[in-house]
């Protein structure tokens, strides 16, 4: 091992907790290989089996994965230290978030009826009202509504799902860069990820292919805002993609629709062109609010009944107060109103500072959604380089599997005054050191 950490324990769980107590500390670094099962038994005075063991549980829960004869390493990920952003420094403007405007979510007051007593909604999780504000919704855009579910976000539902549906070291196939607490969560199932390129309309379906015969199980991809690229799908993209998947109709699709409302592009789902085994799920936070944990989900009638299976073993049901507060907003038609101004506003605010970065000969993807991805050589120094300017953005690393570097930026609260001195600022940086700029 390239590393000075000593990995001890006489019991499987005891060598597995030193080695996740080694990744946790940083000792173990994500690629760190760790010693082969025979030799780290001899050192431990313990039986291989018991090593073998402990190596399986890590597997199992992300922190490590096998590569054939590169023998166990330290997972490039792992699910104990999630790729969360480092604290903006005071005094800085935080383009790094990703969050939406405040000034254009709604705002949330609780139902004026609230359950009576203590009860159980197990027999009836879902409020049939709700389920036809969904379906409605849905179905404008071309996605089947005949099976409706809900869960407490997408990740929620993803990771639900995908743990019912997968076992350990199974593939995924994820955009890449992609987003990336679902790049943590695909790691914490102790499921492999399998990087899948995406351009301005998402993911490529050669890279796809690609993905597929190398033996996925699932697909996770969004069909429009993808993050942090921006891609969305056209009709020609949408078709391909479903050609490519109808030749693997064993393979879960996943389709994350997470801006859906302030997307500002069309919905071409695949959904509707073929694959057997389909989930497309949409949340409101982007749009109605973070703390709206509620996420409405149709899929084929499988990945329903295993879904709605687990759930009802876990929380049971999403609060119907929650559901409450979601029908009340997606009904109102002030509500309504709001989110048609900030649809319009973001795409006013990406297109803007895109503008304003190619004026200056810096090219930047973002056809949808909130953000746009800057590609760069050298993201330390480009953070640092705007960070002296005042502002602050997103590194791409914990974005990335295999793709090149880049920068995000959030421009849901960035003004078309504000993004013209952004783009100058980083104009500037770029100019300070040639390497830092990637074409």
């Amino acid at each position: 091992m390239a590393t000075q950490y000593e990995i001890s324990g006489t019991t499987a769980k005891g060598i597995a907790a030193s080695v996740e107590r080694g990744v946790a500390e940083g000792s173990l670094a994500p690629g760190t290989a760790l010693p082969p099962v025979r030799r780290l038994a001899d050192d431990l005075g313990v039986s291989p089996g018991t090593v073998a063991t402990a190596y399986k549980e890590l597997r199992r829960r992300g922190i490590v994965v096998t590569r054939g004869r590169g023998g166990t390493v330290v997972a490039p990920a792992p699910a104990i230290a999630s790729r969360r952003p480092p604290r903006v420094p005071e005094g800085l403007r935080d383009l790094a978030g990703g969050h939406p405007d405040p000034e254009l979510l709604p705002a949330l007051l609780p139902p004026s009826r609230l359950s009576p007593g203590a009860r159980s909604h197990r027999s009836a999780p879902r409020l049939a009202r709700l389920e036809d504000v969904v379906r409605e919704w849905l179905g404008a855009d071309g996605v089947p509504v005949e099976h409706v579910t809900f869960a407490h976000g997408a990740l929620d539902l993803i990771g639900r799902v995908l743990s019912v549906e997968l076992r350990p070291g199974d593939g995924v196939a994820m955009e890449d860069p992609g987003y990336h607490h679902l790049l943590d969560l695909v790691a914490a199932l102790g499921l492999r990820t399998v990087p899948v390129a995406v351009d301005n309309e998402g993911m490529r379906p050669e890279a796809l292919r690609g993905a597929l015969g190398a033996g996925v199980r699932a697909v996770v991809f969004s069909p429009r805002a993808q993050n942090p690229y921006g891609g969305c799908f056209s009709p020609a993209r949408r078709d391909a993609l479903a050609e490519v998947l109808c030749d693997a109709p064993e393979v879960l699709v996943m389709e994350n629709d997470h801006a859906s409302e302030v997307a500002s592009a069309p919905l071409y789902t695949v959904t509707g062109a073929g694959p057997a085994r389909w989930v497309h799920v949409r949340t409101v936070s982007k749009f109605l609010g973070t703390d709206l944990r509620w996420a409405a989900a149709t899929c084929d009638p499988v990945t329903l009944a295993r879904h709605d299976g687990r759930l009802l073993l876990t929380s049971g049901w999403v609060s119907h107060l929650l559901q409450e507060t979601v029908h009340g907003l997606m009904t109102d038609e002030g509500t309504r109103a709001l989110v048609a101004r900030a649809r319009e506003t973001y795409a006013l605010r990406r297109t803007a500072l895109a503008g304003e970065l190619a004026a200056r000969g810096v090219a930047s993807h973002g056809a949808s959604g909130m953000n746009l991805w800057v590609p760069v050589r050298d993201e330390s120094a480009v953070v640092n380089g705007l960070r002296s300017y005042g502002w602050w953005v997103a590194a791409g690393a914990r974005f990335r599997l295999a793709s090149g570097p880049g920068v995000r930026i959030t421009a849901a609260g960035l003004e078309p005054a504000d993004a013209a001195r952004l783009a100058s600022d980083f104009a500037a940086v770029l100019g300070e050191s040639e390497a830092t700029y990637g074409g």
